[in-house]
């Protein structure tokens, strides 16, 4: 099949969250299931984009209600992701270095959406699927079965995978001339209660709807931020898929990003090994178990919490745990747990900013990783989390509830119910405890590193799914 992955980010192109690494990911195993699976991003001016080679394939202009812009498509020439590799190039929009939170995000992501329609018609393709994904391409479905411009494409199955759907893209219809002519009559589909919405037109025009697990198609329908109807309507045609990781980037054998290899015959040493450089960096006991968050520090991770968390932890267990926090985001949650290193010295650190390779390296040397989100559609970060050999402590929301079972059921994790500064530090107890028994703790390691969380049984799904579209 010939298919078509349309996304903001794509790891290692563009990454803020999880769906660069879906991104990055899926197609490459579409392909290893004798697929013809592409990837088209914005070309933004960031380190990828200079540090490598790109053949031009195509180049055209695109209009955006009064605006013309110049638009390029660029094709990475050596397929060293696993599968072809296109950006669209808009220098007026695109050239900058950041993915979001640009005044005009509505401009940049609508023309980004036209210029990679544009390229389908005056190029003459007919892919097989287009598969978009969140709010940044959900104008594509619409555009392709109503514009005129697109007649051509009309008839071509459209997929949307929310990864998030508290963001929805949300523009007044004074901007409703950018959208290339179509018959007015069809407004509605663009419309959700009195505003232009890209994720609502989406999911009434896209052929079939997923969603990155099974148990946040259940919850969007009763928390989707103002979509809950919608969604309900159109449940017959959606359908929730859990993630993979990819197990070729995220492998304790051989990451490229650890100096301290492992797998479960040495676990135990090689996780001690890269436990031992962050307490070594961060000034902490590698004696004392060390329990980690990895991510971005906004409410929707239960991060707001977590200055408070940690002092309590601390608190009730002086002397006895280190914890170390790696993200970034609310300035406010970045400024308290900068400040709390004052108070906790050797026992508490934290990296303000986003680094990939430290990442991987939390992943290895930790002993515990806290998950306390509100919000957690899929959660990739404890797939890594099992895979390295270290416990999860989530709460049970979305893809953590899917992936994570507590040790009191004879699982691999540490669960809990509400997204609280209480269950979390009861949780905590819980891995102390844990950490305490040897034995045990080795037990549920073990347990947690032969979890097969792979592409390859959700690519399968995904294949499926687009069959049962096209045949």
């Amino acid at each position: 099949m010939n298919l078509f992955h349309i996304s903001a980010e794509c790891y290692p192109v563009a990454k803020v969250g999880g769906l660069a690494d879906v991104v990055g990911a899926l197609p490459k195993y579409q392909n290893e299931l004798g697929h013809d699976a592409k990837v088209v991003v914005p070309g933004y001016d960031n380190k990828f984009t200079n540090e490598n080679v790109f053949d031009t394939v195509h180049q055209g202009k695109l209009r955006l209600g009064q605006f013309i812009f110049d638009y390029t498509v660029l094709r990475e020439q050596t397929n060293k992701l696993g599968f072809e590799l296109y950006l669209i190039a808009i220098p007026d929009l695109f050239n900058r270095p950041n993915v979001y939170s640009y005044d005009d995000d509505t401009e940049r992501f609508t023309a980004f959406q036209i210029a990679f329609l544009n390229w389908l018609t005056e190029t003459q393709q007919r892919p097989d699927v287009l598969h978009c994904h969140d709010h940044h391409t959900g104008l594509i479905p619409f555009m392709v079965a109503n514009c005129y411009n697109y007649q051509q494409l009309q008839g071509t199955p459209t997929v949307l995978t929310i990864h998030n759907g508290q963001y929805q893209g949300w523009f007044g219809f004074d901007k409703l001339h950018y959208v290339p002519d179509f018959d007015r009559s069809r407004t509605g589909f663009l419309e959700w209660n009195g505003i232009i919405n890209p994720l609502a037109s989406a999911i009434k025009c896209a052929w079939k709807i997923t969603t990155v697990s099974p148990s946040y198609l259940d919850e969007i329908s009763e928390n989707a931020n103002g979509l809950e109807n919608l969604l309900r309507y159109e449940r017959p045609k959606s359908i929730g898929i859990l993630n993979g990781i990819d197990t070729i980037v995220w492998n304790p054998k051989t990451d490229p990003m650890l100096d301290h290899h492992y797998d479960l015959k040495n676990f135990k040493a090689g996780k001690a090994k890269s436990k031992k450089f962050l307490c070594e960096q961060f000034d902490l006991n590698p004696d004392k178990p060390l329990f980690t968050f990895i991510g971005r520090l906004v409410g929707e991770k239960g991060a707001d919490l977590l200055p408070q968390i940690c002092s309590v932890a601390l608190n009730y267990n002086p002397g006895e745990i280190n914890i170390l926090i790696l993200g970034s985001g609310d300035t406010g949650v970045e400024n308290a747990l900068n400040g709390l290193k004052h108070f906790y010295p050797g026992y508490y650190n934290c990296y303000i900013g986003y680094n990939e390779k430290l990442a991987h390296i939390f992943y290895a040397g930790a002993d515990f990783l806290l998950m306390p989100s509100r919000v957690e559609p899929c959660g990739l970060n404890q797939m890594y989390a099992l895979r390295y050999g270290t416990v999860p402590i989530v709460r049970r929301t979305g893809g953590l509830k899917d992936t994570v079972l507590d040790i009191g059921d004879g699982g691999f994790g540490i669960c809990h119910d509400q997204t609280s500064v209480h269950d979390v530090n009861y949780s905590i107890t819980r891995g102390i405890d844990l950490f305490n028994d040897k034995k045990h703790f080795d037990e549920v390691r073990q347990t947690a590193m032969k979890i097969d969380h792979s592409w390859d049984k959700a690519a399968e799904h995904y294949i499926q799914l687009y069959q049962s579209l096209t045949y």
